[in-house]
């Protein structure tokens, strides 16, 4: 069978069986494809099956069906490499994009013309294929604070199906996902060492994702609206403070229907920025003189009264 003229299989890290898809290899591939497509040369690319499971598969690729193999990006070395130059032996192969590690060895020799962005002997690189990738259009950053914890809850608890069933639904939203704890340590340079450093997270974010009192709290007083979850059966603590807050993005954890946290996502991104700013603004002022006092103060005002006086006979004695 004859090959199709022209046609070009675009190959990379991203195309092995298990091979990982990095963002620099998929704006690396942007690149090259914006180039291809405004030269009008069409062609395919093989991707691996453990990252897009219904796209074309290297496996898969006939090789009679291409005239050229372009393998970009990442490092040109390791026997993955060398099977390329055996099982595309008929098509003229190009690297680009590619670092050299060792020009001698057949990953790299396989090739007809290498255009590396780096290799040995001290010659200047060149940039990365991925920095002039065309921009894509920016997705939602949500911070995720969930807990598995909270035993005392005993049989009411349902955090792992709430977690289980957020994270399945988040996987498929078109979104950059950060997952957070509220917990802060001070030698685990992985956590946050300060509610402030937390704090600084939150507000760069556009959504929270959470089932923890505290995850709703500080998001609001970021100014960031919350879609919140309370893990607990009828509802606990999160539920509880969702109502003194007047945050209406609330569920229950038998209300974990797609439909319902997809409309309850659409709100949080559109009207509930609104909102949660204005939540902000609320938690953060400070109370003007003979404002009228809410159940808050009036607690802290109850606590500062029992601390100031002197300790008295205790109860029970």
């Amino acid at each position: 069978m004859a090959r199709s003229a022209g046609k070009v299989l675009l190959t990379g890290w991203f195309s092995f069986l298990d091979g990982e898809a990095t963002a620099g290899d998929v704006l690396a591939l942007r690149r090259v494809r914006a180039v291809l497509d405004h030269a009008g040369i069409p062609y395919d690319v093989a991707w691996s099956p453990g990252y897009r499971a219904e796209a074309l598969h290297l496996s898969d690729a006939a090789e009679d069906s291409y005239s050229h193999l372009v393998f970009l990006c990442g490092p040109l070395h390791g026997p993955q490499v060398e099977e390329l130059h055996t099982r595309f032996r008929h098509c003229v192969r190009v690297a680009v994009g590619t670092s050299v590690i060792d020009a001698s060895s057949p990953a790299v020799g396989g090739f007809h013309q290498v255009l590396a962005r780096d290799a040995p002997g001290g010659a200047p690189g060149v940039r990365d294929l991925a920095a002039g990738a065309p921009a894509g259009a920016a997705t939602p950053v949500v911070g995720v604070v969930l807990t598995h914890g909270q035993g005392e809850y005993g049989r009411a608890r349902r955090h792992d199906e709430v977690a289980e069933a957020l994270t399945r639904w988040l996987a498929a939203k078109d979104c950059a996902r950060l997952e957070l704890t509220t917990r802060l340590d001070t030698r685990d340079w992985r956590l946050c060492a300060t509610a402030e450093q937390f704090e600084s997270v939150v507000r760069r974010l556009d959504l929270v994702v959470t089932d923890r009192l505290h995850g709703l709290v500080v998001a609001l007083r970021s100014g960031v609206p919350a879609l919140a979850v309370d893990p607990v059966d009828g509802g606990a603590k999160l539920s509880a403070q969702a109502r003194a807050l007047d945050w209406p993005a609330t569920l229950g954890a038998g209300q974990l229907h797609p439909a319902e946290l997809d409309r309850w996502w659409r709100w949080c991104l559109t009207s509930g920025r609104a909102l949660a700013e204005r939540r902000r603004r609320e938690l953060l002022a400070t109370p003007a003189r003979g404002a009228a006092v809410d159940a808050t103060d009036a607690v802290l005002t109850a606590l500062s009264a029992a601390v100031s006086t002197s300790p008295g006979r205790p109860r029970g004695g």
